[in-house]
């Protein structure tokens, strides 16, 4: 295994352990700062800025793993890099992947997909997980819920496929705006054709970051939407079902 360090810096807003949500086991989860979309139902505003991050070395951030190594293996776990978006920061993102590997580490990416054409073949050869938020398959609720374009996150999902990349698909339901059945059958019959995909989870809207939107100033813009009751959700699980996919 290398012992070589590296001067390669990112920024990091923070990290935490966690079980079972951000990949299998018990994870040491990085959180990176900066991301280039604006989910209207983003959890995590006081990630959207690199400049808000604190600025740490690769070296510093696999000190601070290496603290917790013994805890996450004997869990199952591993590290897993969330945001914001790490591929904003790909360099530094390929860089903590590649030493992860080297310690013998299971690694996850949490990504929107939307840069995924930052995420050289390397790094994705680093990558033993690829959790995939696919926030819309229709295009305009796509741009309208979170500002960018949907292409991209579809492409790189091929490409996943193509590399035998394994792949988690994350869907985010938000009712009045992706709860559409048609679109979500859409979606199912798409990820059906991803040999790589693992599984998907539904996730439920939440507002339980409204009081960091509050602490920041920034009005949050789903505030008033509700959240979904348990027959939407399963009537969205069974869409998958429908097309042989496990949805959770």
């Amino acid at each position: 295994m290398s012992t070589v360090r590296t001067a390669t810096t990112g920024r990091i807003h923070s990290w935490d352990l966690s079980t079972g949500v951000d990949g299998p086991g018990t994870r040491f989860v990085l959180f990176v700062s900066g991301c280039p979309l604006r989910c209207l139902y983003c959890a995590n505003p006081d990630t959207w800025h690199m400049r808000d991050g604190e600025e740490m070395s690769v070296d510093a951030v696999m000190d601070e793993i290496g603290k917790f190594r013994r805890f996450v293996t004997a869990a199952g776990g591993g590290v897993t890099l969330t945001g914001g978006e790490p591929l904003l920061q790909s360099a530094f993102t390929a860089e903590v992947l590649r030493r992860c590997k080297e310690a013998g580490l299971h690694t996850a990416l949490d990504t929107s997909g939307f840069l995924g054409a930052r995420a050289t073949d390397e790094l994705l050869a680093d990558t033993d997980l690829v959790l995939l938020d696919i926030k819309s398959f229709d295009v305009n609720t796509y741009r309208k819920l979170t500002g960018g374009e949907l292409a991209p996150t579809l492409n790189f999902a091929t490409r996943l496929d193509r590399l035998e990349v394994p792949m988690w698909i994350r869907y985010v339901l938000v009712p009045g705006w992706t709860d559409d059945l048609e679109s979500v059958d859409a979606l199912a019959g798409f990820v059906a054709g991803l040999s790589m995909v693992e599984r998907v989870d539904v996730l439920s809207f939440h507002k339980l970051g409204a009081a960091k939107y509050e602490a920041l100033g920034v009005p949050f813009p789903l505030l008033g939407n509700v959240v979904p009751d348990p027959e939407l959700i399963e009537n969205v699980r069974e869409c998958f079902a429908k097309h042989g996919v496990q949805a959770y």
